[in-house]
């Protein structure tokens, strides 16, 4: 996992958003958010550092058995699951995130990759819900100093620790808050 110091990149498809050390919103303390879309409209994208102790099976039965996690995407609808993938080429109507990574698509594919065997957590990951902004949120949030912006590559998406993945990318961004990356998210537990 690279990162640079970089304080002036603006939020746009493929970028990850990396909560602040002050937020403590239930679902964004210590989040990295990959923003699938960043549009006048609004914004979307996944917590994608966020598993779960629940597999996919466990809260559907709508696809064939497969022992991945599924992980907390955000507090947009929450009853719903949605997914990112390295395979883009495979499953149509997927939507490209950046080179390497989509999100979405034929679910009847996915389906059939797995009962198949060609999928696994190193190319696709499941949520619950999705983090969405209204037009002009995020960039109020931006301005209120809630997130910085970093560009990363689908590789470091798919294959990091996702556990690891705040402190890492605060360690290495930003010098100043390089201590709070060593903190519990709940400093009650230490």
């Amino acid at each position: 996992m690279k990162a640079q110091k970089q304080h002036i990149i603006k939020p746009a498809r493929g970028r990850l958003l990396i909560s602040e050390p002050s937020l403590h919103d239930f679902y964004f303390k210590q989040s990295v958010i990959l923003l699938a879309g960043h549009e006048a409209e609004g914004s979307f994208g996944l917590i994608i550092n966020k598993p779960t102790n629940v597999k996919l099976n466990e809260v559907t039965g709508e696809f064939p058995q497969f022992d991945v996690p599924l992980y907390l995407g955000g507090p947009v609808k929450t009853d719903s699951i949605f997914f990112i993938h390295t395979i883009g080429d495979y499953i149509t109507n997927s939507l490209k995130i950046m080179d390497g990574l989509y999100w979405g698509g034929d679910i009847s594919v996915i389906k059939e990759m797995i009962i198949l065997n060609q999928l696994n957590s190193n190319n696709i990951r499941f949520f619950v819900g999705y983090s969405g902004w209204a037009s002009k949120q995020l960039d109020q949030e931006m301005e209120e100093k809630s997130w910085f912006v970093l560009k990363t590559k689908a590789n470091d998406i798919i294959h990091s620790n996702p556990l690891e993945m705040w402190s890492e990318y605060i360690k290495v961004m930003v010098s100043d808050y390089a201590v709070w990356a060593n903190f519990p998210s709940d400093p009650s537990m230490n």
